[in-house]
Parts: C-alpha cells; structure tokens; sequence
C-alpha cells in the first residue's frame, strides 16, 4: 500500500484543521489560567477588604480554594463555566466587599488607574444604613464599584444640578423612592408633572434591563406611597394654602417684588395688624389694613406707625392689587396647612412620598418657589432639637431652586441661610435642584454635604466661566473635571458626599440607578381617586373666610361713614336753623321797623290834628275819647257787634 502524497488536498486540509485545533485549545487553556488567576486574585481581594472592614487580617496561610487554582477541578471545564468565589449579595444595609473582579482591566481604557479605582471603592464603603446611586464609571462602568451615601447624612443636605434634559429629575425620583422604602418620608414639587410616576410601578423594557444589569441593579418594577398637594386647589391635589399673617412680611416682599425699603414698610403694617389683633387671613385683609391706613380715618394712625409714608403705602397696596387680579389670591387663606402632614408613613412603615403638584401655577415661579421656603420654614418653626439620627425625618426636595435665590433680599438670603443650617439638627435634610451651582449663594453651597453633578453645557462664554467655576469647587481627582462634565451622558454625574465621618468622599463619576417607579407622568384618573382617597381632603378641602381684618376694618369704617353722616346731618340741620332763625329776625326786625313808622306817622297825625282844634283846654277830649267817640270807629263798632252776637238791623 503506497503512502499518501503530500500533494493531497485532503491531507492537508486534515493537517491545517488539526492545526488549527491545536492552537484554540493553547488559546482556550491560556484563557483558562487567566480567569483562573483573576479569579484567585478577587478573592485575596475580597478577603482584604473584608478585613479591614471587620478589623481581622486574612490567614495567608489559608488553603486557597481548589476552584481558583489553575491545578483544581476547575481546570477541566471550559472558560464560560469559570467563576468567582461565590459570595453573599451585597445589600444597601450591610458593607459591601471592596474587592472588584478585575480592576486592571476596569483601569485600561480609563482615566482613573487601578489604585484610584480601589481608593473609590474604599471611599464609598460604609458601616451603616446606605442609599445606592449607582457604579461608578471609568469609560465603562464598573458595577463592582458601587456609589453610595449614607443615610444619616441626607440631613446634611445637598444639590442636584445640570443642564436641562441631563437627568435630575430621575435622580431625584430615584432618591425619592430609596428614602421611602426606608421609612423617610419625602417632600418633593413636581414642576413638569412628571414625577406623579414615582405612584405607579414603571415597565419593564430591554434596554432598562440591560442598563441596570450593567450597573448592578436588580431592577424590578414597584410604586411608593405618594399623596398628592396643590397649591390653592389650583391643579391636582389636596389644597394647601397659608394665611397672610404665616407667610410673613419677609417672603410676600420677595413675591411682590419689593425694595428694601418697601419690605421694611410692609414689616410695619404686619406689626400695626399685630398689634391691633386685625387677623391677616387672606390677600383682601392685607389690602382692607393698607386701605385703612391711607384713608381720612387711618391717617392718624399711619402717622403714629413712623417710617411708613403714604406713598409707600400706596406703592405696596398697588402692587398687591395686581398680584391678587393675578389669580394670586387663592394661595392665601383657611383652613392654614399644617407641616407636619408631610412627616407621615404609610401603614406599612414606608415613608410617604409627599408631591407638590403645580404645573398649575408653572406662570407664576416666584410664588411656588417661595411658597416652598415658607413650608420649610414652617418645618423649622415647628419641630423640636433632635441632633444627628440614624435616618432623618424628612428629606425636603427644592426644585428649581435657582428661582428662589433670583433679586432676593439681603434679608430673605440670610434667612435661608440660617434655615439651612440649623434646620438640619431638627431632622430634616434638604437638597437644591437645579442647573448650576452657581444658581445657589455661596453661603447655602457652603452648608450642602453631598452633590450629584450631572452634565454641563458651555455654549456661551458665560457658561464656560461658570463650567471652570463648578470644577473650582471639587476636590482634586484623576478626571479632567472641566471635559468630563461635557461629556457626561443622561443619567450619569459627578458625584461626592460626605461620608458618616463627615469627610467628603472621592469624586466619581457615576452611572446612576433607574428610578423603580414610572418614569413619566401617571394616568389622570389615577391621581384622581388618590386625591379623592386621601384622609386629608376632608379637613383642607374646603376653604373657611371667617372674620378677619377685612370684616372689622369694613365694620369699623362703615361706623365712621355713618359717624360721619349723622355729624354731616347735625351740621345741615343747624345750618337751616340757623338760616331760619336768621330769617325770623329780618322779619321781626323789619315789623317792628314797620310798627315804628307807623307809630311815629300816627304822632304826627295826632300832632297836626291837635293843632288845628279851637276848643279850649278845658272842653277838649283825650285822643283816645276822640277816636272811640269818631263816627268811623262808631261804624266799626257796630259792624264788630252785630258780627259777633247777629245783633243788629240790616
């Protein structure tokens, strides 16, 4: 039998195929080892980490496991069926393992080396109670780095910021849902009406699933406890309104737009209502006391108050007017809500997500947004001293933020300051929404523990300048800040917060989690019955106008008028009697001219007559026995007489 020729195309075709097997095989065995040794490696690793979370030192003596020798039974199986040393899945409640898998090959395309890496993971593990935000990312992310922040350190507050469209309202619904599941109620406005999905379980999709599997989330659909509020009724919600004396002079100056010197009046006009026990219920109250004050009746009064001219008072009572005709009105009134309804749990013991609906009064940003740091103010008035606790009583979202600071008084500003950083002993934690750090005065930046940074955009020179600013304000890192900012993409930020230390963590680039809830609005007629469910619509629903300063200053401006009108009365009735008595003496004055006349005429005839007669003195009569005895008034006499008794002939 002669031997095959080397020519023959089947024989070396056989030759190059078992030549390539051989090779895959060398390759396979290589790549065996390899995720053998990187297997080994993340075990020493976890250990590492587990030791100096636990404070033991790892045995190096310790018999490694035989599945992570390249010599074990393992080293039969194939590549795919190589795994890491089985370990019990984190949880936000426990430490996680500092250990990564491969951190070298994480390092390879990123900015961030392998020990950066590791100093990241360190940073980011706690001994106690955590939110998840998600993995941190060196061009890819990283699930086994997982960022985090404790939850006794949402009171320290902090700020969500970026440009429109880069995800905030997402990271705010994911936080949201977090505080809730762990019993912290939430208080957060809905500006766009888009997180009313944090009531409905969100829907599960491909790529949701292939982006929290990228990250190590274990994503499942799940509603949180949420009750619904509007503000004045106007929109979706259980009413909330204030009274006009809780709002304060200070915040209704920064509604209506007022100078220093017209807020200081105003103060003046809250103290002269105070003191007079005239109740400010509602925006006509305000109007009825400023109409009062420059009336005839109030001028005194307005006077006796100093520092507030008529003008001034004039000034304000206008620009009140137009804010009332402004739809502004039903904001204000009874029943007043009471803070405290935002500090309830639901049955179960999960926090209840409170959400101010007002895309209602979208038109009106200055009035919600100052609304909102009234109710933060009442918040501070109202709870006692509690110092450091393990969760807080109430995390307090401050959407657009950026709207509350804008031509704000020296005053307001240093209010808020104030409210910010003592409001945090009392329990509650507040966090700033909005699209550049720069939108918040430095002094609340100052008092904010945690920041989630998402993309920024430098279109203009002046957003430029204000990109180089926010990466002044971070601590050094590997990333070059001022690029990576730009290059951030949805639903990825910058991230640092302070550690249960109280020292900042490192700065990390994060792709956050997926909000477990819907992530757009939900369905009308869902919050519809909430609404209409909700235990608090029957003790707020219905607005109250009992007497108030409106009713006394109306009453008492209404006796004054009749007052006035009787004194107006009195006067014009004198003044006829007057003019009548007047009247009566010209003619009494003219009769009695007349009688003279007439007396001095019959003198004079009586002078002429006595003259003229020839008898003598002895014979002559009296004038008045010469009239009675004249045949005329004989004639007269007569005519009396028989008028009198029908005496006489005719």
């Amino acid at each position: 039998m002669t031997a095959p020729s080397d020519s023959d195309p089947a024989v070396a075709a056989a030759e190059a195929e078992l030549e390539r097997l051989r090779a895959e095989a060398a390759a396979a065995e290589a790549q065996l080892k390899a995720a053998q040794a990187k297997a080994a490696l993340a075990a020493a690793e976890a250990a590492a980490a587990k030791a100096r979370v636990g404070g033991d030192a790892p045995d190096p003596k310790a018999t490694p496991d035989p599945a992570a020798t390249p010599d074990g039974p393992a080293a039969s199986g194939s590549p795919d069926e190589v795994i890491a040393p089985e370990q019990d899945e984190p949880t936000a409640d426990e430490p996680v393992p500092a250990g990564s898998p491969d951190l070298g090959q994480a390092a390879e395309d990123g900015p961030l080396d392998a020990d950066e890496i590791r100093a990241i993971i360190d940073g980011y593990t706690f001994d106690v109670t955590t939110l998840d935000l998600g993995a941190l990312v060196n061009t890819h992310a990283v699930p086994d780095a997982q960022i985090r922040i404790p939850l006794g350190m949402m009171n320290r507050h902090g700020l969500i910021a970026g440009a429109t469209g880069t995800g905030k309202t997402r990271t705010l619904q994911g936080l949201a849902e977090q505080l809730a599941a762990k019993g912290v109620p939430v208080f957060a406005a809905d500006i766009k009406g888009d997180l009313s999905g944090v009531a409905t379980p969100g829907v599960e999709s491909e790529k949701l699933l292939a982006r929290t599997g990228g990250i190590g989330q274990d994503w499942k659909p799940e509603a949180s406890a949420t009750e619904y509020f509007a503000l004045g009724g106007i929109g979706k919600g259980v009413p909330v309104r204030a009274t006009v004396s809780g709002f304060g002079p200070l915040l209704l100056s920064k509604v209506l737009g007022l100078n220093e010197t017209q807020e200081s009046s105003l103060g003046l006009v809250f103290h002269y209502a105070d003191q007079q026990g005239l109740a400010l219920v509602d925006l006509s109250d305000l109007r009825a006391v400023l109409t009062y004050l420059v009336s005839d009746e109030g001028k005194a009064e307005l006077k006796e108050l100093g520092g507030l001219s008529p003008a001034t008072a004039g000034v304000i009572l206008r620009e009140l007017i137009t804010f009332a005709d402004g739809g502004a009105d039903v904001f204000f009134g009874e029943p007043e809500f009471e803070v405290s309804e935002f500090l309830r749990t639901a049955a179960d013991g999960r926090g209840i997500i409170s959400l101010l609906e007002v895309p209602g009064v979208a038109d009106k940003p200055a009035l919600f947004s100052t609304f909102l740091m009234y109710l933060l103010a009442e918040l501070f008035e109202m709870l006692p001293e509690v110092g450091d606790l393990d969760k807080p009583k109430l995390v307090f979202f401050f959407d657009e933020a950026h709207l509350l600071f804008k031509d704000a008084s020296k005053d307001f500003l240093s209010a808020i300051v104030q409210t910010v950083r003592l409001i945090r002993s009392k329990g509650v934690g507040v966090f700033f929404v909005t699209q550049t750090p720069k939108d918040v005065p430095g002094d609340v930046l100052a008092q904010l523990g945690s920041r989630v940074q998402h993309a920024l955009r430098a279109f203009t020179p002046d957003d430029a300048k204000a990109l180089r600013a926010t990466v002044g304000t971070y601590p050094r890192s590997g990333y070059d800040l001022e690029r990576v900012l730009q290059e951030l993409g949805t639903g990825e930020a910058i991230v640092t917060v302070m550690s249960e230390k109280g020292a900042p963590t490192p700065v990390a680039w994060t792709r956050l989690r997926a909000p477990q809830g819907l992530m757009s609005p939900s369905a009308d007629a869902d919050i519809d019955a909430a609404v209409v469910a909700s235990p608090l619509l029957a003790k707020y629903g219905t607005a109250i106008d009992r007497e108030s300063a409106r009713e006394v200053l109306t009453a008492k401006m209404a006796a004054a008028d009749e007052a006035a009108a009787a004194e107006h009365a009195a006067l014009e009735k004198a003044k006829v009697e007057a003019e009548l008595a007047k009247q009566q003496a010209a003619i009494d004055k003219a009769q009695a001219a007349a009688d003279k006349k007439a007396q001095q005429e019959y003198e004079r005839l009586l002078k002429k007559t006595s003259g003229s007669s020839r008898t003598s003195r002895n014979s002559q009569k009296s004038p008045i026995e010469e009239i009675l005895n004249s045949k005329t008034t004989q004639t007269v006499l007569n005519g009396v007489i028989r008028g009198l008794f029908g005496t006489g002939r005719r």
